[in-house]
């Protein structure tokens, strides 16, 4: 695990904005000791709402996937934090991909009983449809695809195989 990724765990707002500041580390780093985890993904998972915003703010990607699919949207609907989703989906970020074994983040909510986190993805879900398609429309760009993830996906698919769901908050 990096520097900046215990940091963005941590919630310690002040060591992530001086380490992005100085380009000391890379805010899209996936950690492989960790099922590929973010700083994103961490701040996520821990409700930091600041630290997600100070990470996008530096350009971390809301679409990096770990290992098993998930975005920053699955750990935080899985921890029930309504916040980090209500502003990963004012900027954009994609909240309703599907992770390895077909759960969206509204999915993950559901099963850990966040229901107001169900209730605002499912709206959220077809706002970001409709934004999509209107940039689509007006020749705009949406960062919402992990390219490495993709290509995995295409290679999972010729040989169809399917990924084992493991816990996400620990190791």
């Amino acid at each position: 695990m990096s520097e900046l990724h215990q940091a963005a765990a941590a919630g310690d707002c002040d060591q992530v904005e001086e380490l992005l500041r100085e380009n000391k580390c890379n805010p899209n780093q996936k950690d492989i000791d960790w099922y590929s985890k973010t700083p994103l993904h961490w701040a996520a998972a821990k409700g930091h709402t600041e630290m997600v915003r100070i990470l996008i703010k530096h350009g971390a990607r809301p679409c990096l996937r770990t290992e098993y699919g998930w975005t920053p949207a699955h750990f935080a609907a899985e921890s029930g934090r309504l916040a980090v989703l209500r502003l990963l989906h004012s900027l954009h970020a994609p909240i309703d991909k599907e992770d390895c074994c077909g759960d969206k983040p509204a999915r993950i909510a559901e099963i850990y009983g966040h229901q107001d986190c169900v209730r605002f993805l499912k709206k959220a879900e077809i706002e970001g449809e409709v934004y999509r398609k209107l940039s689509a429309r007006e020749g705009l760009s949406v960062d919402d695809t992990d390219e490495e993830w993709a290509e995995r996906d295409k290679q999972n698919l010729k040989t169809e195989t399917r990924c084992e769901p493991k816990s996400h908050l620990q190791k």
